[in-house]
């Protein structure tokens, strides 16, 4: 398997991955009940369990655009080590994100994001040349 879609499959253990700390937050501040019930006026959660559960958003977000890249540059068969670089700048800049998220670290965090942006410009760049 290409490092391309090796690093997309890391990138959607990660998004399963960041739904474990938040949801055991919830469950200690809230009890198991309300979370297994309708949501309806669900409480608005804030410090980490809050941030743990942006950081998650996030990346399901930017999950989306990025399978889509590394997947068109596969089929395309325009990926190479320049869409590899790109796929591992935007996996490793979303682990950082998510650390630095969770632990409330805001320009390291929009730094990461940012870097998570250019992997994603490398892999676009490759495929439309």
């Amino acid at each position: 398997m290409s490092t391309d879609l090796t690093m997309l499959a890391w990138s959607a253990v990660l998004s399963l991955v960041l739904a474990v700390p938040y949801t055991i937050g919830l469950v200690q501040l809230l009890g198991l009940p309300i979370l297994a019930g309708s949501r309806e006026n669900f409480p608005t959660v804030e410090g980490w369990i809050g941030r743990a559960k942006r950081a998650h958003m996030n990346l399901i977000e930017n999950l989306l655009p990025f399978a889509a890249l590394v997947l068109v540059a596969h089929v395309a068969g325009k990926a190479d080590g320049t869409t590899a670089l790109g796929a591992q700048l935007f996996f490793w800049a979303r682990v950082v994100h998510a650390g630095v998220y969770i632990a409330g670290v805001a320009w390291v965090r929009t730094a990461a994001y940012a870097v998570g942006v250019v992997g994603m410009a490398i892999i676009f760049v490759q495929i439309v040349r």
